[in-house]
């Protein structure tokens, strides 16, 4: 079967997850076609994409230069994409204990950032009755999250070695989130931990990074009509 494509990509308009794999396909060069499945349907449970994510959450990819291998978790599938496409290491580590400070990090924001933050924009703005001592833990975990990241920022660059990689980029679409709308509009991120503000700054001018914004908003635009 032929695939204009090298990627087939699930994902959806909004959520920070599978956004975060279009950065690193994007960085890379790598090509792929976007399948945005609406989530308010729950077209992430649908029999045909419980085949492909038993999970039944975006994003999964569909490598169709790999005998059309699959796989879902997005940190899983950027340290997939690195170990495959990244040969000269752009966006990876190259020493055995650099790729452990990456995966490091990689754990870090899969089990700290994004559950974290997103259980506090649940519990802040979604959940059907205020329960003010989940709203307070999650605001204080949110907070810790971001203590460690400026406490190590504060002292080196990026996450590991001395240039970007998939541990830091893991880290940008909940970032946009956060600053956006989780944390609020009073609440200033560049004077609580500027470290961690500046670090994304960073990442965000990169072109690349930049381009995935436009794009993200475009579909975000499409999908509101």
């Amino acid at each position: 079967m032929s695939h204009g494509k090298q990627f087939t990509l699930y994902g959806d308009a909004g959520g920070p997850n599978p956004w975060k794999v279009v950065l690193v396909l994007t960085e890379l060069g790598l090509t792929y076609e976007s399948i945005f499945l609406n989530i308010s349907k729950q077209e992430q449970k649908s029999p045909e994409y419980l085949k492909l994510n038993p999970n039944g959450r975006v994003p999964a990819i569909i490598d169709h230069e790999n005998d059309n291998f699959v796989l879902w978790e997005s940190n899983a599938i950027l340290l997939y994409l690195v170990d495959r496409y990244d040969k000269d290491h752009k966006l990876s580590a190259a020493t055995d204990a650099e790729k452990a400070i990456q995966n490091q990090w990689l754990f870090f924001q899969a089990s700290g950032q994004g559950p974290y933050f997103g259980q506090f924009f649940w519990f802040n703005r979604y959940h059907s009755e205020k329960v003010p001592s989940a709203i307070e833990r999650y605001y204080k975990e949110t907070e810790r999250v971001y203590s460690v990241l400026n406490d190590v920022l504060t002292k080196q660059e990026w996450l590991v070695g001395d240039k970007i990689t998939i541990a830091d980029i893991s880290f940008i679409t909940w970032n946009k989130a956060a600053f956006n709308s989780i944390l609020g509009p009073d609440y200033h991120v560049e004077e609580k931990f500027p470290a961690v503000y500046k670090w994304n700054n960073a990442m965000t001018s990169r072109p690349a990074i930049k381009l995935v914004s436009e794009i993200q908003a475009e579909v975000r635009k499409n999908a509101a009509h």
